[in-house]
């Protein structure tokens, strides 16, 4: 029976005498027991085989020790030979690993400087697109825009308004990959990159659209590498809260394209005169070549480097198929120029009074709003050319520089206003802000105050000499006719006649009846009242005027007709007001009567137009300071005002040259093609065709002209004078009244 071992314990011990004894015990670490002994151990098998072939017939524990000493030399032997055939790492596999190792550290501390900038921002959860400041679009009665107000210059527009070569012109030239990136385009990035290197400069921007909006949005302009981070993060934002139109339309409305326009509406009105919807293919290049650097590539300023870079977007467009070769072709050949807009600089001074008014008529807004105005696009350019023709050419001569006009239907509402000769040299409104001597134009309330206190046109005045205190007026000429009519003095000027009628009704009756008409400027109720020595504005008098022309209801002037919110909610509309009755109508039609013989016989004679019943007044102050004529037909009431900003005297510029030639110039064009109305109330006292005897009765002065013929130059009114400052006329100046 086999005999049953128990469990052994690890012995070390070998008995004597027995190979392999303790004395033969080689504890001793091998390679086999070092890293790698795997391999080693392997290497060693091979050997010891080796080893125990080549030692056939060796005792056993000579061979066994001998297999292991020839395995160890062989192993040796192996892994020399493993080095040399296997490298542990070779200079290729060290240069990958290190550049991993540095693309790690790299990438961790480009997410360590994107979480910096980021945290610089609002969180991402609150931010969102900033409101675009409100526009106001001031438009002409027509529904033509007259001009923008506002920090933007237009209004927003929706990209489905526009025509589609519009938004693609500026795909094509400012980020051609727009539809294909997320906000941040690495291959544009990189284009950029050899294209500057390739010539040596900054020539071309890796920015997207994106960014761009991202910029305009949220950052200041300043070129720096943390604001470029941070617009790349919120050019990511704005890729993930908003579709790729949204973008673009959001952009096309924010960018700046020079000349104080953000917006390619604002841009398009602009340059081009008309709104963003109607621009050209030609137009279009030209507004997308601009936000590249709008202060030097502006049409108005550098046309040629404007055309240029219009070029360049049109072959890009033809390039990406946004456009066809047909299409570029005509393009090219017409090339886009900024429009000459007649009036666009005058329609300032109305877009200023409007501005100035307009919190009388909605309060805060914080979208945009559009004006409905009462002018007249057409009657404006025509009023600017009157006015600036004129001044252009006999300006120097007369030593004129500046003037006004304003136009008013009898209602009230305003139809043209020029504020100066030129907008952009002055923004000054001499039409509603300046306050001037009226002079002889301030004469019908004089007289209307007299018709009210029971005098009539066929009423008889001393023409003399008349002294008040130490003042003593005097008629231009030094001459004096005698008995006249107030029909006759008034036609003529006749200071003498104005101020005995002045001191009749005394000279507060005078201011209260100017008050009553609309005249809001403090009046002086003295003497020299009745020669208009109160300083007040044209658009006060044009407005006072206008109580004649529709039958004696007072007026206030206004431009405003209604105003709408972007949604076209009517936010305003004018409701009908006025003054009321301010002259009983037996009243008006004296004056109507008396203000028409003005342009009969007296000082308004250059001003008539034929087929027209016509009535006004001209005026001419101190030293020909001040030059005015105003004057009306029953549909239109129209003031000239000629000066220089400076109070310096002019050469003799009257209210009966200058400004009547502008006045009729005007009215000329604004009447045309209308059916001539009569002045209302006046066929009762209208005065009837008189032979040369009866005119010579009354009318001792304009007798010259009915027998001299039309070629005499019509008389004109004295200007106000406190005393004589100039030599005794020569005969002529006696014979034909000429000043």
């Amino acid at each position: 029976m086999a005999q049953k071992r128990g469990r052994g314990e690890p012995n070390f011990d070998v008995p004597e005498g027995r190979a392999g004894g303790r004395a033969d015990l080689d504890l001793r670490l091998s390679r086999e027991d070092r890293a790698g002994g795997a391999e080693v151990r392997d290497e060693g098998r091979v050997g010891g085989r080796a080893g125990k072939g080549t030692s056939k017939g060796t005792p056993r524990g000579t061979s066994t020790r001998g297999g292991a000493t020839g395995g160890r030399g062989s192993s040796g032997q192996g892994q020399r030979a493993l080095r040399r055939a296997r490298p542990g790492r070779s200079w290729l596999g060290r240069i990958v690993y290190g550049g991993l190792v540095l693309g790690l550290w790299a990438f961790v501390a480009l997410a360590g400087l994107i979480a910096y900038h980021a945290s610089q921002l609002p969180p991402i959860d609150q931010l969102a697109v900033p409101k675009r400041p409100p526009n106001i679009a001031i438009l002409a009665s027509d529904g033509t825009l007259l001009a923008n107000r506002g920090e933007t210059g237009g209004r927003v527009v929706s990209i489905k308004e526009l025509p589609p070569y519009l938004p693609r012109a500026f795909v094509a030239i400012e980020d051609r990959r727009f539809y294909q990136h997320f906000g941040v385009d690495p291959v544009g990035i990189l284009r950029a990159i050899g294209q500057n290197l390739t010539r040596r400069g900054v020539a071309q921007g890796g920015s997207t659209l994106t960014q761009q909006l991202a910029k305009n949005l949220f950052l200041t302009q300043e070129r720096t590498a943390s604001r470029k981070i941070q617009e790349a993060i919120l050019a990511l934002w704005l890729e993930h809260k908003y579709t790729k139109d949204e973008i673009l339309e959001l952009y096309l409305n924010r960018v700046y394209f020079g000349a104080g326009a953000y917006g390619v509406e604002a841009a398009a009105q602009r340059y081009f005169g008309k709104p963003a919807r109607e621009v050209s293919l030609a137009q279009a290049a030209m507004l997308g070549g601009l936000v590249q650097a709008p202060s030097r590539l502006a049409p108005n300023r550098n046309l040629p480097a404007a055309q240029a870079r219009a070029t360049q977007v049109l072959a890009a467009m033809q390039e990406l198929g946004f456009a066809t070769g047909q299409d570029v072709k005509v393009a090219l050949a017409q090339p886009a120029k900024p429009a000459n807009i007649r009036g666009g600089g005058s329609a300032n001074y109305v877009a200023d009074l409007v501005m100035d008014v307009l919190d009388d008529y909605v309060g805060k807004f914080e979208t945009d709003i559009t004006v409905q105005t009462t002018v007249d696009s057409s009657l404006q350019a025509s009023a600017e050319r009157a006015l600036v023709d004129e001044l252009n050419k006999q300006g120097a001569r007369f030593n004129v520089g500046q003037g006004a006009l304003v136009a008013m239907r009898p209602d009230g509402a305003i139809r043209a206003l020029i504020g100066g000769r030129d907008y952009a040299q002055s923004q000054f409104n001499r039409a509603t802000t300046a306050k001037r001597q009226p002079g002889s134009s301030f004469k019908p309330f004089v007289y209307l105050a007299a018709v009210e206190h029971g005098a009539t046109p066929d009423s008889v005045r001393e023409d003399a000499p008349v002294k008040i205190g130490n003042w003593a007026p005097e008629n231009y000429t030094h001459r004096y006719a005698g008995a006249v009519t107030l029909r006759t003095a008034l036609a003529q000027s006749l200071n003498t006649v104005a101020v005995r009628l002045g001191q009749e009704v005394g000279p507060k009756a005078v201011v209260q009846t100017a008050q009553r008409l609309g005249i809001t400027s403090p009046l002086q109720a003295n003497g020299s009242i009745a020669l208009g020595t109160s300083e007040v504005t044209l658009l006060e008098m044009v407005g006072a005027y206008g109580a004649f022309a529709n039958g004696g209801t007072g007026v206030i002037p206004y431009v405003v007709a209604a105003v709408k919110g972007s949604d076209g909610k009517a936010l305003y509309k004018r409701a009908e007001s006025g003054l009321g009755r301010v002259i009983e109508p037996e009243a008006d039609g004296m004056m109507n009567a008396m203000m028409h013989e003005t342009f009969v016989s007296g000082t308004g004679r250059k001003a008539d137009i034929p087929g027209w019943d016509l009535a006004g007044k001209s005026g001419t102050t101190q030293d020909y300071k001040d030059a005015w004529f105003i004057g009306y037909s029953g549909s239109l009431v129209t003031g000239v005002w000629l000066g220089n900003d400076d109070g310096e005297q002019t050469k003799k510029v009257s209210g009966g040259n200058l400004p009547a030639e502008i006045w009729k110039t005007f009215m000329t064009q604004a009447l045309k093609g209308q059916t001539p109305v009569p002045l209302p109330n006046i066929n009762r006292w209208r005065r009837a065709p008189e032979t040369t005897a009866s005119v010579a009765a009354d009318n001792p002065v304009g007798v010259l002209n009915q027998i001299l013929g039309e070629a005499t130059a019509p008389p004109q009114e004295a200007p106000v004078r406190r005393r004589q400052q100039r030599a005794e006329p020569n005969f002529f100046e006696k014979l034909f009244g000429m000043e």
